[in-house]
Order: structure tokens, then sequence, then C-alpha cells
């Protein structure tokens, strides 16, 4: 069990953070719960005390005897402010103290993590920003926010991350996780790629995009910038991350080539088609009393091969780690190794598909295949678990 300080400052997103105090609650932890005074007037002290079991105050007149201005930030394991608006990551990162937050932000020896939310124009202002860059260079995690609806009819990012995501992300905080990706820019590929045979019908896989986003969220748990390619991905975009939508192989090769040039790692998760009609029809093709004719396919691109490609040449930084995916049914160490060696790539993590394994699924078991170390080999377990993996070993070779 962990102590940790809730701070919650003055948005309209401070009724999320009722929620992530139940998942700190639930999950066994002692939270104190410490609003600024505008926070309270869109979530009331008691609702607050309620929730945590605790006193609730935003002054540092309350209690004196205690010195809460001094004691909570002292004896904190962990201090998340959620909401963090412009006005408190100004003062947090000017060491202003002027309410009991700010004061326990000060005092605070433990990890401290901002989850900001605000409007858009706010969250860019170079005032913001350059806050923000302080805090960061301090040591303190500030979450990216999530790009959705704000306050009224306005939508863009500076949206609050959903309280389950700013949780994971605190319990990496407390498990002692390094932030050791902090200032790298990594791309990450998920999903399955869609090749159209008319406007109705396509050749695809089964790939759901699991296994890529837990890798885009553990990167960005990690302090990394992502740049995630979603092919055909029905799941929710992790809060920070830049999305890039595509939906065939062809899309998602130009939207790699684009990424991967100011990238230090790219990871390609995604199912790619190794086919595609060699001609899509404009309209549905109808069905006939005959046979149809038959549909004659090409080969897509090979888009991790010319990444090596490219990095062999000098066409992409020679420091930039390539790490591949390969989905097999049979003889999968084998065929495996034989894609290592042909992509080019620094790791290639094998997995084998099929009877519900792998596509679709929350856990994952694989074989990691390097070109300077034996085969590892990733027990079934969380693809949160795996994703950390591949970063433990691409974090290495990028130091």
């Amino acid at each position: 069990m962990f102590r940790v300080v809730l701070g919650v400052s003055g948005g309209i997103a401070a009724y999320k953070a009722c929620e992530l105090l139940r998942l700190f609650t639930e999950s066994g932890h002692q939270v104190r719960v410490v609003p600024t005074r505008e926070a309270l007037r869109f979530v009331g002290e008691p609702t607050w005390a309620a929730l945590s079991g605790n006193p609730v105050s935003a002054e540092v007149w309350d209690s004196v005897h205690e010195v809460p201005h001094v004691r909570i930030g002292q004896e904190a394991d962990l201090v998340v402010v959620a909401p963090a608006t412009a006005d408190v990551l100004a003062k947090a990162a000017h060491g202003l103290a002027s309410d009991l937050l700010t004061n326990t932000l000060l005092t605070a020896r433990c990890p401290v993590v901002f989850a900001p939310a605000m409007h858009t124009e706010m969250w860019e202002h170079p005032a913001t920003r350059a806050n923000v860059a302080t805090l960061r260079e301090r040591g303190s995690v500030v979450v990216e926010p999530a790009v959705g609806r704000l306050t009224g009819a306005d939508s863009g990012r500076g949206r609050l991350p959903e309280p389950r995501e700013i949780f994971d992300l605190c319990v990496r905080v407390l498990a002692g996780r390094d932030r050791d990706l902090a200032g790298r820019h990594v791309v990450v590929s998920a999903g399955g790629t869609r090749e159209a045979i008319d406007p109705v019908r396509f050749i695809g896989n089964r790939s759901s995009g699991l296994q890529g986003l837990a890798l885009a969220r553990t990167a960005l748990a990690r302090g990394a910038e992502v740049t995630l390619l979603a092919a055909n991905v029905a799941l929710p975009d992790p809060p920070g991350a830049k999305v890039v939508r595509v939906e065939s192989a062809l899309e998602l090769r130009e939207a790699v080539l684009a990424a991967a040039e100011t990238a230090d790692a790219v990871v390609m998760a995604a199912a790619v088609a190794d086919f595609r009609p060699a001609a899509t029809s404009d309209s549905k093709i109808k069905k006939t009393s005959g046979e149809p004719e038959p549909i004659r396919l090409v080969q897509n691109p090979d888009i991790l091969a010319e990444l090596g490609e490219r990095r062999r040449t000098g066409r992409l930084p020679g420091a930039t780690v390539l790490v591949g995916f390969a989905a097999e049914t049979d003889d999968v160490l084998a065929n495996g190794a034989a894609k290592l060696a042909r992509k080019g790539c620094d790791l290639l993590v094998v997995n084998q598909v099929g009877a519900g394994k792998a596509f679709g699924t929350p856990d994952n078991a694989a074989t990691i295949l390097s070109t300077d170390a034996p085969p590892l080999e990733i027990p079934l377990g969380p693809k949160e678990g795996l994703a950390d993996t591949v970063w433990d070993l691409v974090s290495t070779r990028l130091s």
C-alpha cells in the first residue's frame, strides 16, 4: 500500500478525478485529496472526504498544529495532480506556494505526476509549453493531454486523459519504472491493413491492434514521444500519442517512411497484408449465377525490409532501432530466424498465431530474436509485459 496525494485543480474535468480516486482506493492505496479552492467549486469537500476516507482541505491554515503544508508532501509516496490547470503548472514550475496543493508540491520528495486539462490554446501557449518543459527537466512526469471534446462546443488537444490511463501510469511510476525513453521519438504501427477488392469487400487479417497499443502506452509511460500508425484499429487512442490512421499497406508504408525520418526507434507491430488485388472495382461486384472472376493478387511492399535497406544505405540514421513482428503458424523459430536475417532489423518478435493465440487476446507469448543475443522466450502474460520487454531491449540499444 502506498500513500498517494491526489491534487485536484479548478477545471471542469475535476469530476473525473473522483473515478481516479476510486481506482486508487480500491487498489488498497491510502489517498489524501488536496484540492485547490477553485476545484471545490466543481466538486465539494464532502465528496472527496467520503471517497478517500481522509479529511480534505485546500488551506494551509487548517489543522496548523499538524503542519500540513509540509507534512503531506513529506509523507507521500506519489503526488498526482489531475486535472492540472495551466495555473497550477505555472505555479509549480516557478515554485509558488499560494495554497495547500502548491505547498505540498514544494515539499514532496517523491515522484510527481501532472495530468493537464485545459483548452487547446492554453496548452499550446509558449508560457505553458515552457512551464511543462521546466517540470519535466526537474523529473516530474507531465502527461500529454488527450484530443477530444473540451468545455462547451470546442474540441482539440487539452482533454484530461481517462482516469484508467492516468492510474495505470501512476502504478508504473510507483513500481519504479524508469523514464528511460524520455526525449526519444518512437514510431509504432498497430492493427491490420485492409486491401480493397471493391467499396465493400477487402482482404484483411485478424489483428486487433491490442499489442501495438500496448507498445504505444508503455512507451508513453516511459517518457517517449510516440507516433502511432493505426491500421483499422477500433480502440481508444492512447492519450499523448500522435495518431495517424491508415487503411492499406501502401498507406502504411507512406506513413512509416515519413515518421521514421525523425524516429529513434520503429516498431512494426501491425499485421501487414502480403498481397493486394491487382485491380480494385469502383463499384460493388455483384453476385451472378456463374463462378466469380478470379482475383489476381500482387505483392505489397515489405515495409520493414525497406526500412532496413534505408538504414543500411544511409537514407535512415544508422542509430535507428528497428523492431519487427512475425506471426507464424508452423516452424515458428526457423521462419522467424530467416525473417530476421532477410529484413535487416535489430529485433524480431515472433508470435505463434491461430486457435485463439495472439490476435484479439489480452495476453501474448513470444520469442524475441535479435542480431546479437540468444532467443529470449516471453511466457504467456499481459501484452503490456511483452511491450515493456521490447522497450527494455530497445532502450539498451539506444543508450
